[in-house]
């Protein structure tokens, strides 16, 4: 790769540590597996690869055409004044007009930085699916955590239950009922397991490593305060690496309009003719027996060019086809970016109100459990605010997976 470029095993700190400083260790876990993925990646190593090729497609390039030897043995001599021509050989180079070979090196050239730019554009989409996947599968653990402590939870109000129907200031149907509610949440927890077991080994297939590998996802997050995050606007899409593609196209289509009119101009051809003659027995002359040489130079001159007029207009017709695309391009990653905002903002605003909500309904149970003291806990409604603290906790849960995913999503469409 070149060498002014940023090495893969910074890529993912870059990409990373930009995205989230706030979290150290989940910038550090999350780094870590978007280098092995990096690493890894069987279809990132196809660009890699295609990259590779592109430049060693420069070195071909830079070449002249290959130089004509030919040899022939004359069955019938012709004599001539000083001898018979026995032989002949030749050799012939064909040269390109002055400019021909650094306009094909320089096409070639500009098809390897294109070739980069789809490497790059892989790179980065794939840090975004690691990323996204980490998220994912954090959310699943905190859900499977938060259902824990609500069955937990439910232990205790079992117990409660239990002591209260034996004074007879509580029924059975109220204690079956927290018995159902525990079924229920069991039930929950054992989906999220198999949630959670179908998206370890998608993300270890992501990495390209054995589907039981360990997956390290860090145990807590929260949505931070940002001052700074209203100053991200659509404006920075314009440094996406999605959109430096089309620039690159129109680089590489004025060089090879470039290379058309070189190829459009004559072509200077060389050789040399080596005739060797026997000498004449029957007489003595000057010269005689003396072999031929025959310096030689032709001109290819293309009188019938509308072949290059004709990829000439299509050069013009392909130009304002990609600059269409790279406008509609930009309108696409202009929406995505909107959306990606709507929704991180979005994430922050639920995160504010399940905190809130939670507040309330953990005070709601306070009050509804200081009645235990009396022996006349309402467990009916001790079920309704347990129900909502799982929701309100849930929904805290996914408003963080939410925003940390649609943070990914603006990084990648804002990042170079």
């Amino acid at each position: 790769m070149k060498n002014n470029q940023t090495p893969s095993w910074l890529f993912g700190v870059f990409f990373f540590c930009s995205l989230f400083c706030i979290q150290n260790s989940t910038a550090q876990e999350l780094n870590s597996y978007i280098e092995q993925a990096v690493t890894n990646n069987p279809d990132l190593k196809g660009y890699e690869l295609r990259y590779t090729i592109a430049q060693e497609k420069v070195n071909e390039a830079n070449t002249l055409p290959d130089t004509e030897f030919g040899a022939g043995y004359f069955v019938s001599t012709p004599e001539t004044r000083v001898g018979a021509q026995r032989a002949r050989f030749s050799v012939r180079q064909m040269l390109p007009w002055f400019g021909t070979i650094s306009a094909r090196s320089n096409f070639q050239d500009a098809l390897a930085e294109s070739e980069y730019v789809n490497y790059t554009i892989a790179k980065r989409r794939l840090a975004l699916e690691v990323a996204q996947n980490y998220y994912r599968i954090y959310g699943i653990q905190a859900k499977k955590q938060v259902l824990n402590q609500n069955r937990e939870l439910l232990q205790t109000y079992e117990e409660l239950a239990l002591n209260l129907v034996e004074v007879g200031t509580a029924t059975a149907v109220e204690f079956l009922k927290i018995k159902m509610r525990q079924n229920d949440l069991k039930a929950r927890q054992e989906i999220l397991e198999e949630e959670l077991i179908a998206a370890k080994i998608q993300f270890n297939s992501i990495l390209n490593v054995a589907e039981n590998a360990p997956v390290l996802i860090i145990d807590s997050l929260s949505i931070p305060y940002l001052e700074d995050e209203h100053k991200i606007t659509s404006e920075l899409v314009i440094e996406n690496a999605e959109l430096l593609k089309y620039d690159k196209w129109l680089a590489e289509l004025t060089q090879f309009e470039l290379l058309n009119q070189r190829d459009a101009l004559p072509k200077i051809g060389v050789g040399l003719d080596y005739i060797p003659v026997s000498e004449r027995t029957d007489m003595n002359m000057i010269n005689n027996g003396k072999d031929i040489v025959m310096p030689m130079i032709s001109v290819s001159v293309p009188i019938f060019n509308s072949k290059y007029k004709s990829v000439s207009r299509q050069n013009e017709l392909r130009q304002q086809e990609i600059n269409s695309q790279r406008s509609q391009q930009l309108n696409t990653l202009k929406t995505l970016f909107a959306e990606a905002v709507k929704n991180r903002n979005t994430a922050r605003i639920n995160y504010e109100t399940q905190l809130l909500n939670l507040e309330q309904a953990n005070d709601a149970e306070e009050i509804l459990l200081k009645n235990y003291e009396t022996g006349t806990i309402d467990f009916n409604a001790l079920l309704d605010i347990e129900e909502l603290q799982l929701k309100f906790q849930i929904d805290q849960i996914n408003a963080v997976q939410s925003y940390y995913e649609q943070s990914a999503q603006i990084n990648y469409l804002i990042l170079k």
